[in-house]
C-alpha cells in the first residue's frame, strides 16, 4: 500500500512505477523473441534445462558391484531371431519372470522371446530359433534350460509372463502374453506343465497383449488376472515417415498411428476357469495404450487397487470399491499422466509407511516418482476417508531431469545394499532406429540409483556399479530376485535383439537382511497381496507381496528387507488378503523364514 500523500503526487508516483514495470516487461519480451529457440535433442545441453539439478555421488554412498555372470551361470538367451522390419509388434520387447516352480527353495527363471519379424511365413515361424525359455535353478549359481522337457517352450511374438497358483494346489502356474493369443500353463507338480488356455477360458482373444499381473482383487482366496492390451495393430498400412530427433522414423513404429487395445480382467471362478469381467468391473481401459499394470493397496483399506501405465495416453489409477468394481480416481489422485509410460515400480521409497509409484517414460519426458500423500502412519483410518493424492517429486529427488536422454522400461525398487531404503534400477533402450542401419534400434546404458533417504533423494551410482552400466543395450524387461540366496538381490535383463544379462549383486555391504516366504491357506498359496510390516529397534518398513511388475516382467514373490545394522528383528506382522494377521517376534537376521497363514505368531 502507498503511504498517505496528496492525490496529485500519488498519481505521479503510480505513473512512474507503471512506466518502469512496462519497460522491464518490454525489454524481457524483446529478449525472448530475439533469443534463438533451442530444440532439445537427447544427449544435448540446453541452459537451465538439462544440468540444473545435477548431483554428485555423496561420500557415504555404498560400494556397488553388479557382475555380469550370464555365461558362467549357464544362461544363453538371445532375443529376437532374424532381422526386424520396422513394425511396432517387433519392437516393444519381452520380459522375464522369477518363480520357484518346483518348490525347492531356489528361484527359477522364465524368459519370453520373439520368433522374429512378423512377416515370417508359418513354415519360417516353426523353424525359428527363438522360443520362450525356462531355466531351472540348480542351487549352485547355475541354471539348466528345461523348456522343452517342461512343455513351456512356446514360439510366437512373446511379450510378458507371470507366475501364479491359479488352481490353489500349492504349485505356481504360468501365464504368458503374446502379440496374437495368450497362453496359460498349469503346473503338474512333477517338473512339467500342461497348457490349459482353452479349458480355463483365457484363450480365443487375439490382440497385442503386453503386461500381466496376478491379484486376488475380490479376496475370495483365488488369484485373478489382469492383462494389458497395447494397440490394434494393422499390417499393410501405408508407411509415412517423419523426423524424430533428427532421425527419420516410419509411422509403423509409432503407437499413435493405431487405436488403443482394451485390457482384460479374468476373475477366477475357483473351478479352474476364468470369466472376463473388465468392462463390468470398470477397468477395461479402452482409451489407453497399456504396457504395464501393478496391483497395490495404495489407500491401505485392505483391497488391492490397480495402476495402469499407458503409452501416449493417460495413465489410470483404479480404486477398488470392494464389491467387484473400481472407480477411476486418476485425475483426483494427480496421476493421470499423459506421457509415454512403460515400466512400473511400487514401494515405500521414503519410509513413511505408504506405497509410492515410480514410472519410466520415453525420451525427453523424464521419469516420474509419485509420492503417496496419505496422512497418518501407514494409512490410519483417519486417512482412508480422504481422497488418494500423489505428488510427482522426481526432479526434487534426483530421478526426473537425469532421465531426459533415455527411454526407460524395466524397473523396480530393491534394496541393493540392505540399508533399509529401497533403491532403483532403470533399464533403458530406444525405439528409434539407427540412421545408418534402420533395421537396428539405438542402444542406451542402464542406470542404477542409490536411495540416500527422504531428505536427500536418489543418486545415480551407475558409474561405480560395474562395467555393465557403461555399455549400451536396447533394454526392455527386467526381473529381480536373490537367485543365489546370499542375501543380495540380483537382476535379470532382457535386451531387444541381443543377449540377455544376469547381474549378480556382489556389493560388500555389512548390513543385515531378512527374507520372508508366505504360505497362504485361506488366502492364495503365495500370499500375493499380503502386506508385511517389519520392525527393528530403529526402523519400521512395509512391503506388499507381488506389487512390483516392472515391464512385461515379474519379480520374485520372496519379500526382501534390508535391515541396516540391526542385529534382531523385533516383530514381523503379516496382513493376509483374507484379513487374517500373523505376528512373529524376536527373529534372527540374515536368514529366510517361512510364515504360514495359520500361525499365531508365538
Amino acid at each position: 500500500m502507498l503511504p498517505r500523500m496528496p492525490r496529485r503526487k500519488r498519481r505521479l508516483l503510480i505513473t512512474i512505477l507503471g512506466g518502469g514495470l512496462f519497460a522491464v516487461l518490454a525489454v524481457g519480451t524483446v529478449w525472448l523473441l530475439r533469443s534463438p529457440k533451442e530444440t532439445y535433442i537427447p544427449g544435448g545441453d540446453i541452459a537451465g534445462l538439462t544440468r540444473t539439478l545435477e548431483r554428485a555421488v555423496p561420500d557415504d554412498a555404498p560400494r556397488v558391484d553388479f557382475v555380469d555372470v550370464t555365461r558362467e551361470a549357464g544362461i544363453d538367451f538371445s532375443h529376437f531371431s532374424g532381422r526386424r522390419t520396422s513394425q511396432i509388434p517387433e519392437d516393444m520387447g519381452s520380459g522375464a519372470a522369477w518363480g520357484d516352480y518346483d518348490n525347492d527353495g531356489w528361484q527359477d527363471l522364465y524368459v519370453v522371446n520373439m520368433i522374429g519379424p512378423i512377416t515370417l511365413t508359418d513354415q519360417e515361424a516353426s523353424g525359428s530359433l527363438g522360443h520362450n525359455v525356462l531355466y531351472h535353478n540348480n542351487g549352485d549359481g547355475s541354471f539348466t534350460d528345461v523348456s522343452r522337457a517342461a512343455g513351456v517352450d512356446a514360439r510366437g511374438w512373446g511379450s510378458g509372463a507371470a507366475w501364479g497358483d491359479y488352481d490353489g494346489d500349492g504349485d505356481i502356474d504360468l501365464f504368458a502374453t503374446f502379440y496374437g493369443e495368450n497362453r496359460l500353463y498349469r503346473n503338474n507338480g512333477d517338473g512339467t506343465f500342461t497348457e490349459t488356455t482353452e479349458e480355463s477360458a483365457v484363450g480365443g482373444r487375439k490382440g497385442f497383449w503386453t503386461g500381466v499381473s496376478w491379484s486376488d482383487y475380490d479376496r475370495d482366496g483365488w488369484l485373478d488376472l489382469y492383462v494389458t492390451g497395447y494397440v490394434r495393430y494393422e499390417s499393410g498400412v501405408r508407411i509415412q515417415r517423419k523426423l524424430q530427433y533428427n532421425i527419420e522414423q516410419p509411422s509403423t513404429i509409432n503407437p499413435s498411428s493405431y487405436e488403443p487395445e482394451r485390457n482384460l480382467l479374468y476373475r477366477n471362478n475357483g473351478d479352474g476357469t476364468f470369466s472376463e469381467v473388465a468392462h463390468a468391473a470398470g477397468v477395461a481401459n479402452t482409451r489407453g495404450r497399456s504396457l504395464s499394470a501393478s496391483w497395490a493397496d495404495f489407500d491401505d483399506d485392505g483391497w488391492p487397487d490397480l495402476y495402469v501405465a499407458n503409452d501416449v495416453s493417460d495413465n489410470v489409477l483404479y480404486r477398488n470399491y470392494g464389491d467387484g468394481t473400481f472407480d477411476d480416481v486418476s485425475l483426483l489422485a494427480l496421476v493421470a499422466d499423459y506421457r509415454g509410460a512403460m515400466g512400473l515400480a511400487v514401494g515405500d521409497w521414503d519410509g513413511d509407511l505408504d506405497l509410492d509409484l515410480f514410472v519410466t517414460h520415453w525420451i525427453a519426458q523424464e521419469n516420474a516418482l509419485y509420492s503417496n500423500m496419505m496422512i497418518g502412519e501407514g494409512g490410519s483410518s483417519a486417512s482412508r476417508v480422504l481422497p488418494l493424492r500423489f505428488r510427482d517429486v522426481a526432479d526434487r529427488q534426483g530421478l526426473g531431469q537425469i532421465a531426459l536422454d533415455y527411454a526407460g522400461w524395466g524397473t523396480s525398487f530393491f534394496d541393493f545394499d540392505n540399508d533399509g531404503r529401497p533403491d532403483l534400477l532403470v533399464v533403458n533402450g530406444s525405439t528409434l532406429q539407427q540412421a545408418e542401419a534402420s533395421h537396428l534400434l539405438i542402444g542406451m546404458r542402464d542406470m542404477i540409483f542409490w536411495n540416500g533417504g527422504s531428505e536427500r533423494g536418489f543418486f545415480d551410482v551407475s558409474g561405480i556399479a560395474g562395467p555393465h552400466f557403461t555399455r549400451e543395450y536396447v533394454g526392455r524387461g527386467a526381473a529381480f530376485a536373490d537367485y543365489d540366496n546370499d542375501g543380495n538381490v540380483d537382476v535379470f535383463i532382457v535386451n531387444h535383439g541381443g543377449n540377455a544379462v544376469l547381474l549378480n549383486n556382489r556389493g560388500e555391504s555389512l548390513n543385515h537382511w531378512l527374507q520372508i516366504v508366505l504360505e497362504g491357506s485361506v488366502s492364495n498359496s503365495r500370499g500375493i497381496g499380503a502386506r508385511i510390516r517389519v520392525t527393528t529397534e530403529r526402523t519400521v518398513a512395509i512391503q506388499e507381496v507381488g506389487a512390483q511388475s516392472s515391464y512385461l516382467s515379474q519379480n520374485s514373490a520372496v519379500a526382501h528387507f534390508g535391515l541396516e545394522n540391526a542385529t534382531q528383528v523385533e516383530t514381523v506382522e503379516v496382513r493376509w488378503p483374507s484379513g487374517r494377521t500373523s505376528l512373529l517376534s524376536g527373529i534372527a537376521v540374515d536368514q529366510q523364514i517361512i510364515i504360514q497363514e495359520k500361525e499365531s505368531g508365538k
